[in-house]
């Protein structure tokens, strides 16, 4: 009995050794913005859109402006999310107050992300409650596309725009 009670304690052990050696579930990588960041063409470029970003933009000041790129291939799917953090002052503001998300496609044309809902999201992997404002899923063009931030309240917005959809590690440049 004693042995089994051996052998069964180092399965437990090799088990919980595995499971937290193992890397974690991936999730949106985290990209934040900065004042430098203030065009796409002075932000980041995600250089495969398919991979799943959070770029993180917090926004305090009317006329702040924040902006990134990232590229697509033709057909592939185009998924893009606009949330905010779920707390004050951020999820009170009237829609006319909140961030204007502004993508603009290789080709020129422009989607306004309209802010169509305030559905709750809760993000495990950082403990933090957001609010969807606006999805986007669409057929990309093959190119770079732009995305354009500009604050449009004096007040503390915590804005996170969430691009793609596959979890696999990406590249920043």
């Amino acid at each position: 009995m004693r042995a089994f009670t051996r052998g069964a304690l180092a399965a437990a052990v090799a088990a919980v050794t595995v499971l937290t050696c193992a890397a974690p579930a991936q999730a949106h990588q985290p990209v934040r913005l900065t004042t430098q960041d203030s065009t796409p063409g002075r932000g980041p470029l995600l250089v495969d859109g398919t991979v799943s970003y959070a770029v993180y933009a917090d926004l305090a000041e009317r006329g702040e402006k924040r902006g990134f790129r990232f590229r697509m291939a033709a057909g592939e799917p185009l998924r893009v999310q606009v949330l905010i953090k779920d707390e004050r002052p951020a999820n009170g503001l009237a829609e006319g107050r909140l961030p204007k998300v502004v993508i603009v496609a290789p080709d020129g044309s422009r989607t306004a992300m309209r802010i169509t809902e305030r559905t709750p999201f809760y993000e495990p992997y950082s403990g933090t409650a957001f609010l969807y404002l606006s999805r986007l899923s669409a057929t990309a063009q093959a190119g770079t596309y732009q995305v354009w931030i500009r604050s449009r309240a004096d007040a503390q917005v915590p804005l996170v725009v969430a691009v793609g959809y596959r979890e696999v590690p990406g590249e920043v440049r």
